[in-house]
């Protein structure tokens, strides 16, 4: 006969002792794979030697791996294909342009002073001590698909610290990587140094990116704003993944009544880090400087109806088509309230009824042949 009662205090030390054991899991993980990384990594460099400085034929690495899964069957990551990948691992991040770029762009790179200490001052650079670090902090398969994609080491520094913050998979990673995020990252024009103190005007410039990519939107001409929203709203977590983290969506086509007149903002937001309403506005045309005004009324109007004490000033994103560069800047010259002016690029199919009034492949290469004959 079991005689336990189940008191509050015992319900208590269990979720206390359930929580230590998830800790400790957790620690435990990350334990396993900070040595597997470092094993990965001496494996990488210990090819590279011995391909160096051994006569032992291209079939070494092929060999080596038969080798390893012989005397340690129960251990994964002994094939060749993955002896080739930590190859690449220590290739990558001991190449010597990699480490001229990462200290031509120190200002790219967080505790610049740390970094110039570790890489500008030093003839022999520590890669224990910088890459390993770093790199142990994610799993395997997330470092394979950013040494194998990126071009410089602050490009490597950028995913792993985005898959850290963000809590990325490995599919979202990829799909980050094969949508350049790095480059469009902080690149849209905006006023935020001149309408917002340091450092949530940094905070606010890497919020936002140029251009915005909606490839899981498919549009058939002709479409307008509204269509556009009606599909972002269908495929809000791609939406919600290409804003990335931070942003609460709070509604479409939000009412305010400012005076006696309706309004409508196309998309509103709350930015959970910047603390901020976010109104987004579409403009399915090339961007002319009547816009920013608009949105700086809106931002205005938001501000007064909306905008608790607490709250941080209210900001702006304006996504178009196109834009020019000198235009939009000095559209924004004057404004003084916080706002980015992006581009956004979507998939868009021909209606049906055009398909057939287009040239095949076919027949364009056939025009293309008769061009190449020679006169006669």
């Amino acid at each position: 006969m079991n005689n336990f009662n189940l008191t509050p205090d015992y319900a208590a030390w269990l979720k206390e002792v359930k929580l230590k054991i998830c800790s400790t899991q957790v620690k435990a993980a990350l334990s396993v794979n900070k040595e597997l990384i470092h094993l990965y990594w001496y494996l990488g460099e210990q090819i590279i030697k011995k391909q160096k400085n051994a006569r032992w034929g291209s079939g070494f690495i092929d060999q080596f791996s038969k080798d390893l899964k012989n005397d340690f069957p129960d251990i994964a990551g002994f094939s060749s294909k993955n002896l080739r990948y930590c190859r690449a691992f220590y290739n990558f991040y001991t190449g010597a342009e990699i480490w001229q770029q990462a200290v031509a762009k120190l200002e790219e790179v967080a505790e610049a002073d740390k970094w110039q200490q570790l890489v500008a001052e030093k003839e022999d650079i520590n890669f224990h001590q910088i890459v390993l670090p770093l790199t142990s902090q994610i799993p395997w398969g997330h470092n394979i698909h950013i040494f194998v994609k990126a071009e410089s080491f602050n490009e490597a520094h950028f995913y792993i610290n985005q898959t850290l913050e963000n809590g990325w998979s490995r599919d979202v990673l990829a799909l980050q990587i094969k949508l350049n995020l790095y480059a469009r990252q902080g690149k849209a024009i905006s006023n935020f140094k001149q309408t917002l103190p340091a450092p949530q005007s940094d905070l606010a410039e890497q919020t936002i990116k140029d251009p915005y990519i909606f490839d899981f939107l498919t549009m058939t001409q002709p479409y307008n704003e509204r269509d556009i929203e009606s599909q972002l709203l269908q495929h809000m977590t791609k939406f919600l993944l290409e804003l990335e983290k931070g942003f609460a969506f709070v509604g479409r086509q939000y009412h305010l009544k400012v005076g006696e007149t309706d309004y409508y903002l196309d998309l509103l937001f709350y930015h959970i880090k910047l603390k901020c309403y976010v109104v987004i506005e579409l403009k399915n045309t090339k961007f002319i400087p009547e816009y920013a005004g608009k949105l700086n009324f809106y931002l205005s109007a938001v501000d007064s109806l909306l905008k608790s004490e607490s709250d941080n000033p209210t900001m702006g994103i304006l996504l178009c088509r196109h834009k020019n560069k000198i235009e939009t800047e000095f559209a924004l010259r004057d404004i003084n309230k916080p706002m980015g002016i992006s581009e956004f690029t979507l998939t868009e199919i021909l209606p049906e009824e055009l398909k057939g009034s287009l040239p095949t492949v076919e027949e364009i290469e056939a025009d293309m042949k008769m061009l190449e004959q020679p006169d006669e």
